[in-house]
């Protein structure tokens, strides 16, 4: 039903998102309102809950991995890196993902559970909020000794409430980071950089 082939190839019928990814409009505008990244990790962080309670962690979060559809609403692409059968305590060891997204117990080689994705999450909001990766060199062994051992700056521009946040959900212990104890994503959630969020209008798309 969604696939076909020709000769001489495969092809896979997919839905059409036209607003691109949210790598080019971060690219383009360099940093994002608080409100706009407010709105954007919401959406993320409903879609990772869901997936979590079905028992998936995504492993792969990244601005290129997010999409916008035409209501400028967030679709999370790319689940080649899922891993199922993982619930609050079960654990898996594989060693992915892409290497500045990348969690500290990943590279620790731990035996790893969900909250690696809400690592992921932290990441992503901090490069929407503060204009840069909280960790980067290009060089891979240095950039994983910084994720692993350096403290995250954060820049005076942003409010004490998304400090809080962002602190939380880049805790290098996974155990202790915001999101990581068995209530999930509602942890994060009930955050008072999110108190102006309705949850449930934003699961409707209202």
């Amino acid at each position: 039903k969604y696939s076909f082939q020709t000769a001489d190839r495969l092809c896979f019928v997919m839905e059409y998102v036209n607003g691109g990814e949210l790598f080019f409009h971060l690219s383009r505008e360099r940093v994002f309102t608080e409100e706009r990244s407010r709105f954007y990790g919401a959406e993320i962080i409903s879609a990772l809950g869901y997936l979590h309670e079905e028992g998936i962690i995504y492993r792969d979060l990244k601005l290129e991995n997010l999409l916008l559809d035409k209501d400028g609403h967030i679709k999370i692409a790319d689940f080649g890196l899922c891993k199922e059968d993982i619930t609050y305590g079960s654990t898996t060891k594989t060693f992915c993902g892409t290497p500045e997204y990348l969690a500290p117990e990943v590279l620790e080689d731990n035996d790893y559970g969900r909250a690696v994705d809400w690592w992921g999450v932290g990441v992503l909001m901090y490069e929407m909020m503060c204009g840069r990766l909280p960790f980067y060199n290009r060089d891979h062994d240095v950039l994983f000794t910084l994720i692993l051992m350096e403290e995250v700056k954060f820049p005076r521009t942003i409010t004490s409430e998304a400090k809080d946040l962002l602190a939380g959900l880049l805790v290098k212990d996974p155990n202790r980071r915001l999101g990581g104890g068995p209530d999930d994503a509602k942890d994060i959630m009930v955050h008072p950089f999110f108190s102006s969020i309705n949850w449930n209008d934003l699961y409707q798309k209202k």
